[in-house]
């Protein structure tokens, strides 16, 4: 993202790893701006943050997309009631808590095999032996695809964050192929059950379920993975909260949703005006892109106490990292128990664990998404 002249300028680079000052800046001079340059309204306070997210009859999730683009146009992510309604519902049906939770003894079993290969080691890559791997081996058993494939999504899925044309055709291009097989061929796998919803007419349409796999793989690794990676930078800044959980592991659910506040996986999402609407003060016409920015709501002085501060224990805790009304991110109860059995075991098995402090991070290039490429970390 640029600012225009008039608001400020930072560029891209500082605000990969830092954007919290810079949205400070914006919430007191320019709480919601026209960003000349992305052609976009940029909207950075909390009240307004959660109306958008809320209000789908005026700002639609039906963003423009280039007419030659057909693949990922169709998922959950892109459309509003009732088309989203009747894809939320099968898929709710599918997806559910149970199936989730029965998901734990497995979690628990690759976590602790992750760690085997590193313990008694002095240093690993939290990231490339922890936070990558374990998300994509789940989410690719949930979809029964094959697990020596994971390296092209994790290229895939970094792509598709950046809405790189490649990436998406490349993925969708690989899933029409399995969805082919598993037609022929049908499992007990998530994939399989959408196939059979499809073939009953239940709304599925062949390029919706293209594209909901895509939404599940994508949702399903790159969140958890930047989550994961984001609470060991923070227990990093705040290492009497990492003793502090290693003392009360039970406070690690609040931790999990300090970590999602205080350091967003997810730092901005885009929405498209229907109608012509006030946000702020500010006329907005309709047809016009707007962007909000969850990470800077969680910084919000006005909606939480201490706000650049990482509380461990806070509670309650009304962040907007997954979203707020229809489109609450589906995949939320997948990522908080994998964040929460990783965790429990990075504290058990690994409590010594710290940055390495001569390491240089580098933030994955994008304003939308916020975490690490890689995670040196001493033992």
């Amino acid at each position: 993202m640029q600012t225009n002249q008039q608001s400020g300028v930072m560029p891209n680079s500082e605000l990969f790893g830092n954007p919290f000052p810079y949205y400070a800046k914006m919430r007191r001079e320019s709480p919601v701006f026209y960003d000349t340059e992305q052609q976009s309204w940029m909207v950075f306070r909390y009240e307004d943050v959660e109306q958008v997210l809320a209000d789908w009859q005026t700002f639609s999730s039906k963003i423009p997309h280039p007419p030659e683009q057909t693949d990922f146009t169709q998922s959950l992510n892109y459309t509003d009631p009732p088309k989203h309604r009747s894809l939320r519902s099968l898929v709710a049906k599918i997806f559910t808590a149970r199936r989730v939770e029965e998901l734990a003894p497995r979690i628990t079993q690759i976590t602790h095999e992750l760690i085997d290969k590193v313990q008694g080691q002095e240093r690993m890559d939290f990231m490339r032996d922890l936070a990558i791997p374990l998300p994509v081996i789940v989410i690719a058993e949930i979809l029964s695809v094959p697990i020596e494939d994971r390296d092209d999504f994790k290229r895939w899925t970094e792509g598709i964050a950046l809405l790189d044309p490649v990436a998406i055709k490349a993925m969708a291009d690989y899933f029409r192929h399995l969805l082919e097989q598993r037609r022929q061929n049908p499992g007990k796998d998530l994939i399989s059950d959408l196939i059979a919803a499809h073939e009953t007419g239940k709304t599925l349409t062949a390029q919706e379920l293209v594209d909901f796999c895509i939404v599940l793989l994508v949702g399903g690794n790159e969140t958890t993975t930047n989550l994961l990676g984001n609470a060991i930078l923070c227990f990093n800044e705040y290492p009497e909260a990492f003793e502090r959980l290693k003392q009360e592991p039970q406070l690690l659910p609040l931790a999990i949703e300090e970590v999602l506040r205080y350091r967003s996986s997810i730092q901005g999402m885009e929405r498209f005006t229907k109608v012509a609407t006030q946000l702020a003060g500010q006329t907005i016409p309709a047809g016009q892109m707007v962007t909000v920015w969850m990470g800077s709501a969680n910084r919000d002085e006005t909606q939480f106490d201490r706000p650049d501060e990482f509380v461990v224990d806070r509670n309650p805790n009304s962040h907007l990292a997954f979203g707020n009304g229809i489109h609450f991110c589906l995949g939320a109860p997948l990522a908080r128990l994998e964040s929460k059995i990783v965790l429990s075991a990075v504290l058990e098995r690994l409590p010594n664990l710290r940055i390495d402090p001569n390491a240089t991070l580098e933030f994955i290039p994008s304003t939308g998404m916020h975490g690490v490429k890689s995670l040196p970390v001493l033992l």
